[in-house]
């Protein structure tokens, strides 16, 4: 599962990092981290998809957060067993110190 969190998240740590360097055009010296850069590729983007260059990286988020959730439930689901034995331990926790008389 780490191999698979680390696939995950390079790639978006690599796009989010690139949009807000060149979004607020700190390049130390790299055109691939200008402005003009990344004013181009949203406009080519926009252009290929037929929608607004502005709007592009609201939907990139959204896929991000729906990537991060489906990923989560895999997870969850594969640790099924575990999260139920701590569910349970925390429901019976509760309800002994709830059934106890209080001094």
């Amino acid at each position: 599962m780490r191999t698979l969190f680390a696939l995950w998240a390079a790639p978006l740590l690599l796009f989010w990092g690139w949009f807000f360097l060149s979004l607020n055009d700190i390049n130390f010296g790299y055109v691939v981290l200008s402005r003009q850069l990344h004013d181009l590729v949203f406009q080519l983007y926009g252009q290929m998809l037929g929608v607004d260059p502005a709007l592009i990286p609201g939907m990139v988020a959204k896929a991000c957060v729906f990537d991060g959730l489906l990923l989560v439930a895999f997870w969850a689901f594969r640790r099924r067993k575990a999260i139920g034995g701590w569910i349970t331990a925390m429901r019976n926790r509760y309800f002994d110190q709830a059934s106890t008389p209080s001094a």
